[in-house]
């Protein structure tokens, strides 16, 4: 790898989890505002908008100028947004400008794998920042939870640094203000990602030429014949991992009465599972290979339909002892389950991934096909946690949530391979996959 590369991967590593750390600030800053219940959830959709009404001008704005620039400015915009919100601002709207930061990193982030590195190296390259960024959820999370904790919000808060100057007196509050460091530290890194040299276009951002233009480029990506299955996948695959991060809630409490807190660590579990998920597509999935992992997500949907009704009451009572804990078979069994959903999720999204970007770089630019890519995956997410929202207002059971889960998986997944069957009966894809560029 370029070493270029590894600034990428650092500065994606340390922006991914202030995102994560500020998540769980923000819900404790509304805990201390006393802010109603249904608010909490909503800081997640004001983050995912900025995604989708972005969409068509982000992917302009990182092909613009060189995307290390890009991502320096959009974590600058991020730490507005934690200023924002640590000096007076409500808390949605702060973290809404921080989701914009965020719309607007994601085409440079991904965009300039392509420009840096040949497409060889695209699923190595994707795998690395599958794993980084799962490492980064898991300890961002915790990062969150500990900074926002009483004793260590009090050692910030004592620390001899001037917070009562500017009024920074709760555990929300010191935890914010370490994340701005962080988002700092990653801008830093930005600048020493290097100018790969790429230049696209004079962008054209008035407002119905550029909505004309991303519908174009939409419709580009869904025409192709590699395109649109790759796309399908990535926008399949969002839109469930967001279902998947709740539903693996309710079914830790039904069929294992594990609290919350307890049934977070499944969460953590399932996040290991992808990044090995992503490692084993490193070293196994070249690009030109990447269509061959399309079965692997039918084999998640009858894992997690084949768990729905499983319980402790299955398992005869004992356990084993690991590190000095005792863990249940129950535990034990359901941490491997979610394991193996995980890898098999891990397995056949990342060559997707490689896949888009690469389809993506080769019919319009980097920037472009990333926005679109976030577009149509972000659409899932809300689309689908609709779905799941009406399914848990009809009172249907967890078991019977998670079967119509995973049906629904193994369905699109049966769905996408035969419509890749019949665009390999119209062309080589193959061959596409090496096309040089011609536009």
């Amino acid at each position: 790898m370029k070493r270029g590369f590894y600034s990428i991967m650092c500065a994606q590593f340390l922006s991914s989890l202030a995102d994560n750390a500020l998540l769980i600030a923000a819900i404790a800053l509304l805990a201390q505002l006393q802010a109603p219940d249904w608010m909490t959830p909503l800081l997640k959709l004001f983050f995912v908008l900025s995604y989708i009404c972005l969409a068509a001008y982000v992917g302009q704005f990182a092909d613009s100028m060189p995307k290390g620039r890009v991502m320096f400015l959009t974590n600058m915009l991020k730490v507005v947004g934690c200023l924002l919100m640590l000096f007076g601002s409500h808390p949605l709207w702060a973290y809404a400008v921080v989701g914009i930061g965020a719309a607007a990193y994601s085409p440079a982030k991904y965009g300039i794998l392509t420009e840096l590195l040949p497409p060889e190296k695209l699923v190595i390259a994707n795998s690395w920042i599958e794993g980084l960024t799962v490492a980064s959820i898991i300890l961002g999370v915790v990062l969150g939870g500990v900074l926002v904790s009483d004793s260590v919000s009090y050692a910030i808060l004592h620390s001899g640094l001037p917070f009562s100057y500017f009024d920074i007196a709760s555990p929300a509050q010191a935890a914010i203000s370490i994340i701005v460091l962080v988002y700092l530290s990653a801008a830093a890194v930005n600048l020493l990602i290097p100018d790969t040299g790429a230049r696209y276009p004079k962008a054209d951002f008035r407002p119905i030429e550029t909505l004309r233009a991303f519908y174009g480029s939409c419709m580009t990506l869904w025409k192709d014949p590699l395109g649109q299955i790759s796309l399908s996948v990535t926008t399949l695959f969002w839109g469930a991992g967001a279902v998947l991060q709740f539903l693996v809630l309710k079914w830790a409490e039904h069929a294992l009465g594990m609290n919350l807190s307890q049934g977070a660590i499944l969460q953590a579990v399932v996040s290991i599972g992808i990044a090995l998920g992503a490692v084993l597509a490193a070293r196994y999935i070249s690009l030109k290979q990447s269509l061959k992992v399309l079965p692997m997500g039918i084999v998640m949907g009858v894992l997690v339909s084949c768990s729905a009704y499983f319980n402790q009451d299955m398992v005869p009572p004992g356990g084993i002892s690991l590190f000095g804990f005792l863990l249940q078979w129950p535990e034990l069994i359901a941490s491997v389950i979610m394991v193996a959903v995980g890898i098999c999720a891990g397995f056949f999204v990342v060559p997707m991934n490689a896949l888009l970007q690469h389809r993506g770089y080769v019919l319009m630019s980097a920037g472009k096909s990333i926005a679109v890519q976030n577009f149509n995956e972000n659409s899932s997410i809300l689309v689908m946690l609709g779905i799941y929202s009406i399914l848990i207002h009809c009172d249907l059971s967890v078991p019977a949530t998670m079967v119509i889960f995973g049906v629904f998986v193994i369905v699109s997944m049966f769905l996408v391979i035969f419509k890749h069957n019949h665009n390999q009966r119209k062309c080589d894809s193959l061959h596409l996959i090496g096309e040089d560029k011609r536009h």
